[in-house]
């Protein structure tokens, strides 16, 4: 990849949100959640995520994930997804969390 200026990486708006609600999502093509997570003064914002395999859907709730806000919201079947909940793949391809080690508060920015 080619390197960027500073001020492009800034456009990027990356926040911590706390997962009040998880939902199942079978219309999605690879197994999903859909989920409701709080940015604090940003609201509460909708994400799809395939995070089924590492993650069950009581578990997530009351995590602290960390999400790009600032994206387009992206259709997803009949579902708007609003933010892009961030994490890396495992040795196998399996969706792993990014999430703070400690708590912080909603809506806090990466910078």
């Amino acid at each position: 990849m080619e390197p960027i200026a500073f001020a492009d990486f800034q456009k990027v708006d990356i926040r911590v949100g706390t997962i009040l609600a998880v939902h199942d999502f079978p219309e999605a093509r690879k197994p999903a959640f859909k989920l409701e997570i709080d940015f604090g003064d940003l609201g509460v914002k909708r994400s799809s995520a395939q995070i089924t395999h590492h993650y069950r859907k009581e578990d997530l709730v009351g995590r602290q994930v960390i999400a790009v806000v600032n994206f387009p919201p992206k259709q997803i079947g009949k579902f708007f997804s609003e933010v892009l909940t961030l994490g890396l793949p495992d040795a196998e391809g399996h969706v792993v969390l990014l999430q703070p080690t400690l708590g912080v508060p909603n809506g806090s920015r990466l910078f």
